[in-house]
């Protein structure tokens, strides 16, 4: 089976294979910390640190780790830099790991990253692994950033907690609840799936 490119593999993670648009993974953390663009993009930087390391590192052990007690030996990995992540946060960052909260140490059992330890990392060579995991990490960061945008745009008519409309817009309060989640999140995946079916057919008639 020929091995594919290191563009290949980012490709894969940003679009072709993105974790929530086609995989659905990691959803319950999508819909949980977007009510505002600064926790997506806390939560962004936590996962594609975890991811690239775990990566790293798994990759590096995969031929040491036994069959037995992999998944075992991949949840230890991923949480010893989860926990270094999530201290550096709370040491540099208190307000921002106060929001996040207990989605910062559910990162270790986020289906994202153990589905790339156990599906590519074991597999596979460092940098590709290193790779893999800038892609799908910010494949994931670029959705819940979408998502967190429109969310906190229509719910609370500001970006970054900056006022965009003044006193001219009333905010909708859904789209701050977990319907609202639902919602953005809905929309999100039929856009990019009509845009991929629609490059799709295209191909299809060129043939």
């Amino acid at each position: 089976m020929k091995k594919k490119s290191l563009g290949a593999i980012f490709m894969d993670g940003l679009l072709f294979q993105n974790p929530i648009l086609v995989q659905m993974l990691g959803v319950c953390s999508s819909l949980a910390v977007t009510t505002s663009l600064i926790n997506a993009l806390g939560m962004s930087a936590a996962v594609i640190v975890v991811l690239i390391c775990s990566n790293i590192a798994i990759s590096l052990l995969r031929k040491i780790i036994p069959d037995q007690v992999r998944i075992v030996s991949y949840i230890v990995v991923i949480a010893g830099f989860v926990t270094i992540v999530d201290l550096l946060m709370q040491a540099y960052l208190p307000s921002l790991a106060d929001s996040l909260g207990i989605f910062i140490p559910l990162v270790v059992v986020n289906c994202i990253i153990l589905a790339r330890a156990e599906a590519f990392a074991s597999k596979n060579g460092v940098i590709a692994s290193a790779v893999d995991g800038i892609g799908m990490g910010l494949g994931y960061s670029v959705v819940i950033c979408i998502i967190a945008f429109v969310r906190e745009l229509i719910g609370s008519g500001t970006i970054l907690g900056y006022e965009v409309f003044g006193g001219y817009y009333q905010p909708s309060s859904l789209f701050i609840l977990p319907a609202g989640a639902f919602i953005v999140l809905g929309c999100t995946i039929a856009c990019y799936q009509a845009v991929r079916n629609r490059k799709a057919a295209r191909k299809e008639a060129l043939k």
